[in-house]
């Protein structure tokens, strides 16, 4: 069932106490529902009961870190898709290009204003899944469907974590026009994302790491100093049509 920004159970993983009952209080002013973990291990026990709608997720946890978590759940075909914000004290630049490239949808630094959490969510929650409603699309042998998420090539299924299927529903769907990062960000993550424009770069590398297994990672170019295009014509060949 996709989330609502009205009303959204999130789960926050914090080692702190104070800091669960802080963000709790906030969505609860905002209508959503919180549910508290203190270590990996009891998100884990959580997740297997209730699929949340939202994860906001500390890195210093006891025991497992939050970081080895992030990766263990997107690891997982059960979570791979789950939106997850890093809410952590850690601000080095490569800490949250680790936490970007590791799977985290967003990352947001601690001491952070109630509002600016407030509006990283409701961006999150807003484009976590394109438009069921959208026609399938075939092209260049790939098959998109924007009702399952599925994306195949003849009988394979390959899979793409919700970003990477969002970036490329938006390139097949104008292909051969090369996207700025800044405008993939605001076209796939949403305008009101508050994101580095390197975050575009880990999320196409990921996409054609996904399309490899079918050898439709060619179709993802590079044009230096411009941006990203997809190329509907190819070794994969083929033509457009939408079902």
């Amino acid at each position: 069932m996709p989330a609502s920004t009205a009303s959204a159970l999130v789960l926050v993983v914090d080692g702190e106490p104070a800091v669960q009952e802080l963000i709790a209080q906030n969505l609860a002013m905002a209508g959503h529902r919180a549910t508290p973990a203190a270590s990996a291990e009891s998100a884990l026990l959580l997740l297997e009961q209730t699929l949340p709608d939202l994860l906001l997720l500390d890195w210093e946890l006891p025991g497992q870190s939050g970081l080895a978590l992030l990766r263990r759940l997107r690891a997982q075909a059960r979570t791979r898709q789950l939106p997850i914000i890093m809410v952590t004290a850690r601000a080095a630049e490569q800490d949250k290009i680790l936490a970007l490239e590791s799977g985290a949808d967003d990352y947001l630094t601690k001491p952070f204003s109630p509002r600016e959490l407030l509006a990283r969510m409701h961006a999150l929650l807003r484009r976590r899944q394109p438009d069921a409603a959208a026609d399938t699309l075939q092209m260049a042998g790939l098959r998109l469907d924007p009702a399952t998420l599925r994306v195949t090539a003849g009988a394979r299924q390959l899979a793409l974590g919700r970003l990477e299927f969002k970036l490329l529903n938006f390139l097949m769907h104008h292909p051969e026009r090369v996207y700025s990062r800044a405008q993939l960000l605001d076209q796939v993550w949403g305008c009101d994302a508050a994101l580095d424009e390197r975050t575009v770069d880990t999320h196409v590398g990921r996409l054609r790491s996904a399309l490899q297994p079918s050898g439709h990672q060619e179709h993802i170019e590079t044009v230096r100093g411009s941006g990203y295009r997809f190329v509907a014509w190819g070794r994969a060949g083929g033509g457009a049509a939408r079902c």
